[in-house]
């Protein structure tokens, strides 16, 4: 529906622009003809004038005032023949001179009626005629304010090198309105058009409105004012899933208020939930009411998964958060949500619909007003030959790691390393983890990745006797087998532990906090400290700190490069920075690169920071 209403506005927009283009033309039409019509009549009055020019010098050779003062009959003569030319719409045509003051007098009046006096003076734009007198140029004058004269054509006599007198040649205001009626004809030819084409495009624009009207009522739900499922099964012909993920939402225990309040609020309740959803959801994000309170959401992807759920997280907490009032009841209520992040990892998006409603259910099982989104998805991009790839690097010791320094940046030394896995392929080419890790998550290769990181990282520990730090998720440590896994690896180097710093990625909601705070707080009875990387940004949530054991906390690089340019991102750093020195936690700040940061950062007394300035991830 999107791409027809934008298909639609583009095609109205286009005809606006011809109309108007077409009425502006019209006049742009007109006032092209009437400066040709004011040039030829302007072509034609030069002539006449060029004319008169040679006719005077014909019988003024030399001294014009003197010659036409002595000889009466010469005047008579001369003047009889410039009132020949004195007709409509140059019916004024005369000869001044300039006198010695400096006053314009005539020589000879072509007029036919109120002839003007031999050596009459005659009052006149000065500045003007001084300006033809001057540099011996003809000059137009257009007379803008007066109710008798258009145009005056000025062309000076020049004898023997110097002005003798100036030839003047008036058009009459007649002129317009002669040029007005050559072009009403063609200003009505080119009226009627635009006004047909107006008739035609409000004709369109009128039906096209109705279809609106009744394609909006077809695939709207008429309570919610959200889509419906007659929407969505056109929606489900054309979408790409890699496009989107799928949120599926219900309103948990919608049927004890329908039961105890009634429809009426049951009603508002789900207008006010529709409502709440558009409020925090993007134009590009789809909203289909799927059942009676179920609500599925097509979330255009935002760039990563941790986007995805903070989004969900976000409506979650709203929904939460409002209260519900419909006269005096005042309502509040929650939503279970099921999400499926990778739809285009299913054999079909209706197969993908499917499992985000199972999570939506598993959610309500597990106590409503919860998140659940697909950890174990049987993607079809996660193919055998994927895992095997994998597989076959870690068995031919094909996985290294890179370690990029953490400095003390006031004393300029190195302090730890973090490490950065990668894998060689058998040409020799470093594939860095985005190419690999997700598409093995939460299988049992990824399990035998974290192990082989974990022995390769004590190695280089025992090796440098320095610190080093290795990402991992929440879920990695909440999950039994992961955990086992650095367990074991951490009681294997027990006198290493201390030199170990686990990383842990905000990258998803933080979920069943008891449980994580327990299994950290036991790695760090072996020494490890804990850290949490790219704080700042994803859900930089305050409260793990009242759960969980942290030691250090990563500033995430998004506002660590912003830093010098945003004075929002200057203010969260410094207030994070605040907090964590109370909290005493040691910060680490991320993305350094130039040194205009790292002054900042030396301002804000942050003691840690890593970044490409400082040094690139590279072998030990």
């Amino acid at each position: 529906m999107k791409y027809i209403n934008k298909v639609a506005a583009l095609l109205v927009l286009t005809i606006l622009i011809l109309i108007s283009y077409l009425f502006i033309s019209t006049h742009a039409i007109e006032q092209k003809i009437s400066q040709n019509i004011n040039r030829l009549f302007v072509h034609h009055v030069k002539e006449i004038s060029i004319n008169i020019d040679k006719l005077i010098k014909k019988y003024c050779k030399k001294e014009l005032y003197q010659t036409l003062k002595n000889d009466e009959k010469l005047r008579e003569f001369l003047q009889d023949s410039l009132s020949l030319v004195a007709s409509s719409p140059h019916k004024y045509v005369y000869v001044l001179y300039r006198d010695k003051k400096g006053k314009y007098r005539y020589l000879l009046d072509g007029s036919k009626e109120d002839r003007g006096e031999f050596d009459q003076k005659l009052d006149v734009d000065q500045k003007r005629w001084d300006e033809v007198f001057f540099t011996k140029k003809d000059k137009i004058i257009i007379h803008k304010d007066s109710e008798l004269l258009y145009i005056t054509y000025l062309k000076p006599i020049i004898i023997d090198s110097r002005v003798e007198g100036i030839i003047a040649i008036d058009f009459t205001s007649e002129l317009p309105v002669t040029i007005s009626k050559i072009l009403d004809s063609v200003k009505s030819i080119f009226n009627y058009i635009f006004l047909s084409f107006l008739a035609l495009f409000l004709i369109l624009l009128y039906q096209y409105m109705l279809y609106l009207k009744t394609k909006r009522y077809a695939i709207t739900d008429s309570l919610t004012q959200v889509y419906n499922r007659v929407y969505l099964r056109n929606f489900l012909e054309n979408i790409d899933p890699s496009n989107y993920a799928i949120l599926m939402l219900d309103i948990d225990h919608f049927k004890n208020i329908n039961d105890t309040y009634g429809h009426k609020i049951g009603d508002f309740i789900l207008r006010e939930f529709a409502s709440t959803l558009k409020n925090i959801l993007r134009e590009d994000d789809i909203i289909v009411r799927y059942g009676g309170e179920e609500f599925i959401i097509f979330l255009k992807k935002p760039g990563s998964d941790k986007e995805i759920l903070n989004i969900a997280e976000r409506i979650r907490k709203q929904v939460e958060k409002n209260a519900y009032i419909y006269e005096n009841y005042n309502l509040n209520i929650t939503v279970s949500i099921g999400i499926i992040l990778h739809p285009e990892r299913f054999r079909t998006i209706k197969e993908a619909i499917k499992n985000a409603d199972e999570l939506l259910y598993r959610a309500k099982r597990e106590g409503r007003n919860k998140i659940v989104w697909n950890k174990e998805e049987n993607y079809i991009t996660i193919t055998q030959k994927d895992i095997d790839f994998v597989k076959e690097a870690i068995e031919e010791d094909r996985i290294v790691c890179y370690y990029q320094p953490i400095y003390d940046i006031e004393k300029n030394k190195i302090v730890k390393y973090e490490a950065l896995v990668r894998l060689i392929d058998k040409k020799g080419n470093l594939i860095y983890p985005g190419s690999f890790i997700d598409k093995i998550a939460y299988t049992t290769i990824y399990n035998s990745l974290t192990k082989k990181v974990l022995t390769i990282v004590f190695k280089t520990i025992q090796k440098k006797r320095i610190g080093i730090s290795v990402n991992l998720k929440f879920s990695d440590i909440t999950d039994n087998t992961v955990f086992s896994i650095i367990v074991k690896e951490i009681e294997k180097n027990l006198a290493l532990s201390k030199y170990l710093t686990i990383e842990l990625l905000e990258n998803e909601p933080l979920s069943n906090s008891k449980e994580l705070g327990d299994r950290l707080n036991r790695l760090k009875e072996y020494g490890v400290s804990i850290a949490i990387d790219d704080f700042g940004s994803g859900y930089s949530n305050f409260e793990i700190f009242r759960y969980l054991p942290i030691d250090i906390l990563k500033i995430d690089g998004s506002l660590i490069k912003e830093i010098e340019k945003s004075k929002t991102s200057y203010t969260i750093v410094k207030t994070i920075a605040l907090f964590a020195k109370d909290l005493n936690i040691d910060i680490v700040a991320e993305f350094i690169e130039n040194d205009k940061i790292l002054k900042i950062l030396k301002e804000l007394k942050i003691i840690y920071g890593q970044g490409y300035f400082l040094g690139k991830p590279r072998k030990l």
